[in-house]
């Protein structure tokens, strides 16, 4: 297990489908409204899987934002805390990110530099087959307690999470200017100039 102080906060998911984007807009939002100590690392890891490892590894504490199919109703959060965090793969499927997310932490797990806490904040979806459309209602109200309970943890932690005083540098920011959540939305075409299988923003005529 990790034995050194270094606090990982992880957005998992994708933008591109709707609510699968939640745990990287968690990420967005914390990293604009929040300065850390410099021993806490903020993360979009998308869909990268495995490519992860290392910064589960290198964690003391790790905290991870999620869209998680709980079959419950759309917008719930729910927390999911050490040893009940699924590590391996199951015959239910929890997080919509699952065979990744599990595999990070079993390697993790079986390097024995494995995080000592470790939370999940979870979010059942609404809507995810709609590419290139953004959270749902119900998902973006939920962000926003979601990074309540996010920050409060964080602060037992040592995160000493603060409101952000100083512009954010744009070359700084864990997600590119272009898929920013205020430009993301603002810039989609109106559904009736878009087909949802495919938004013109990314795939022209």
């Amino acid at each position: 297990m990790s034995t050194h102080n270094t606090i990982c906060i992880l957005g998992i998911g994708n933008v591109l489908w709707a609510d699968e984007g939640f745990g990287v807009r968690c990420i967005e939002a914390l990293q604009q409204r929040y300065e850390f100590a410099p021993h806490v690392q903020l993360i979009d890891g998308g869909t990268q899987g495995l490519y992860l490892v290392q910064h589960v590894q290198a964690a003391s504490h790790l905290m991870i934002f999620d869209a998680v199919d709980y079959g419950l109703a759309p917008g719930t959060l729910k927390l999911v805390e050490n040893e009940e965090v699924p590590r391996f793969l199951g015959a239910k499927k929890m997080s919509l990110h699952q065979t990744g997310f599990q595999e990070v932490l079993a390697l993790a797990a079986l390097t024995e530099r494995y995080p000592r806490q470790v939370m999940l904040v979870g979010c059942q979806p609404e809507e995810l087959d709609d590419y290139g459309g953004s959270l749902r209602p119900s998902v973006r109200q939920a962000l926003e307690k979601a990074l309540l309970l996010g920050v409060g943890r964080l602060r037992t932690w040592g995160a000493c999470p603060r409101p952000r005083r100083t512009a954010l540098p744009r070359q700084e920011a864990v997600t590119v200017g272009e898929l920013a959540i205020d430009r993301y939305e603002t810039q989609r075409p109106h559904a009736a100039a878009a087909h949802r299988n495919g938004d013109a923003r990314f795939f022209p005529a």
